[in-house]
């Protein structure tokens, strides 16, 4: 099994160490992962803000980068989203294109239903909230969704109850929106840190200490309000939880 990572923009740039975890996590399963120099952004952004021209260029390279691989992994619920459900406009009918729609996976997605391992070596003794992204939870299905009648389910949290020593917090509204939203925190300033900051209000009142997910966009969003308030609670990237003692 050839793994090809797809590491987001802004993590390469922002969040290395995260990034890296994700790569200690895939070749602690015993994967053969590559990291290709030529990745670039996937073209959500340009997507977003109805840049076609310039998102379909972005598309057809990631096409053409990433089709070699089995699977493609990357630590993002909204960049894999943006593959698997938004490039269609962009790639029908081309060479590949069916293959990657397929086999492109966020992180945890791959562990829980590709990998699906037994047990985790990994110590994190810790209370934790879990904040259920918006492209992750609703497009992908990580999680159950509140306004379905469905038997409540989360695959994140499947994963990190492997996880020897954690607890989890109970929140009052588990998968409202952060307000991050990628371009819509700039065009929407006011409002985004508004529901960013009832979102972290409510990460406090459950008790937990930090706030974890698997979309590090989200977590960047809301760890700019708690530094800049000062608020009694940190996020941590799921993927920094589960290279806790890898090598």
């Amino acid at each position: 099994m050839k793994i090809g990572l797809f590491i987001p923009c802004f993590m390469n740039e922002l969040y290395p160490q995260a990034s890296m975890d994700t790569l200690k996590i895939l070749e602690s399963f015993g994967l053969d992962v590559e990291y290709p120099m030529e990745q670039t952004c996937c073209g959500q952004p340009q997507a977003n803000t109805g840049c076609a021209h310039e998102a379909s260029i972005l598309a057809k390279r990631f096409l053409q980068i990433f089709k070699k691989y089995d699977y493609i992994v990357a630590p993002s619920g909204s960049c894999v989203s943006m593959v698997r459900y938004n490039y269609a406009q962009f790639l029908e009918g081309m060479d590949g294109f069916e293959h990657i729609k397929n086999n492109t996976f966020e992180l945890i997605e791959f562990i829980h239903d590709i990998i699906k391992p037994d047990s985790l070596h990994v110590s994190f003794p810790h209370k934790v909230s879990i904040h259920n992204s918006c492209h992750a939870h609703r497009e992908l299905g990580l999680a159950s969704m509140s306004e379905k009648s469905v038997t409540p389910f989360s695959k994140i949290k499947d994963i990190l109850e492997m996880v020897d020593g954690i607890s989890f917090a109970t929140l009052q509204r588990n998968d409202e929106c952060c307000g991050f939203g990628g371009t819509f925190a700039v065009t929407e300033e006011a409002m985004s840190i508004a529901m960013g900051r009832d979102r972290v209000a409510d990460h406090i009142r459950s008790g937990s200490e930090y706030i974890t997910g698997v979309d590090m966009s989200c977590l960047m969003h809301m760890q700019g309000i708690i530094e800049r308030e000062k608020l009694p609670i940190q996020t941590i990237y799921i993927a920094q939880i589960l290279a806790r003692g890898l090598k």
